[in-house]
């Protein structure tokens, strides 16, 4: 079972996760870190700002989940972009230690090999960010994604990209395709960290974490990693039928478990 816990505000949230990636940093300067986008993991990002303050990160090592098929990596909402803006430069990353899936038509047919490669020279990822889409994706694995699934070419459904919509002028421009760690890569790191905040996202929270395992709802594939943490508001956790019972073993796990 993954451990929920249940908090007042998304800050709250992001201090939790940022402590733990601290503490993975001290421990193991070269940590290799998965790299969520999107409003939900900001919080993290800015919590890390005062964690890493005065930490040698020169050797921390990142991997986004997904980008965008055919978008210029200059283009502000390319994910190479954005992960430069509210990662790399605010805590300091070395930008060359920190990668997306290669978007570009010229070497899509082999970007997903190329980039499962790069993950495992590197030694896996120790831990994954993680969001979770109203349609109930986690990266870009839609309903329907094999739990098998390694990084690929993905078409995006259109919630998702009504979703996206808001980053960009129209849902026009928001890009057909991408490309995603799949399912099966992002079980293999070591640490899940997945948080959900708002009520909007309370029924995909509920399903992935109390609701069958179904290809059905992707993020459903947390319940099969030894290692989840599931980090969510009040409004998010207001659907879920054990509320109380998180809330009570979180409060009396022992502290030096962290999460």
């Amino acid at each position: 079972m993954a451990e929920v816990v249940i908090v007042e505000s998304p800050a709250e949230a992001g201090a939790l996760a940022a402590d733990e990636i601290a503490r993975l940093i001290i421990h193991r300067p070269d940590t290799v870190l998965g790299l969520a986008t999107g409003s939900t993991p900001l919080p993290v990002y800015d919590a890390l700002r005062d964690r890493l303050a005065g930490l040698d990160v020169s050797q921390v090592r990142g991997f986004a989940l997904d980008e965008y098929v055919g978008i210029d990596p200059a283009h502000p909402e390319s994910y190479r972009a954005v992960i430069t803006r509210e990662v790399v430069e605010p805590l300091g990353l070395d930008a060359a230690r920190v990668q997306t899936p290669n978007g570009d038509l010229a070497t899509i047919e082999h970007a997903g090999e190329d980039y499962e490669r790069a993950i495992a020279d590197a030694g896996g990822i120790d831990l994954q960010i993680l969001g979770i889409g109203t349609s109930g994706h986690i990266g870009f694995n839609e309903p329907g994604s094999s739990f098998a699934s390694r990084t690929r070419v993905k078409t995006l459904v259109e919630q998702t990209r009504r979703d996206n919509a808001r980053f960009f002028a129209s849902i026009d421009d928001v890009p057909m395709h991408c490309i995603t760690q799949g399912l099966g890569t992002i079980l293999e790191a070591r640490h899940l960290v997945l948080l959900a905040f708002g009520a909007g996202k309370a029924d995909a929270v509920a399903r992935a974490v109390e609701g069958p395992v179904t290809s059905s709802l992707p993020g459903s594939a947390i319940q099969l990693h030894p290692h989840v943490t599931v980090i969510v508001d009040d409004a998010a956790a207001s659907r879920l039928e054990n509320g109380d019972y998180y809330r009570y073993a979180y409060a009396n796990k022992p502290a030096w478990q962290g999460i």
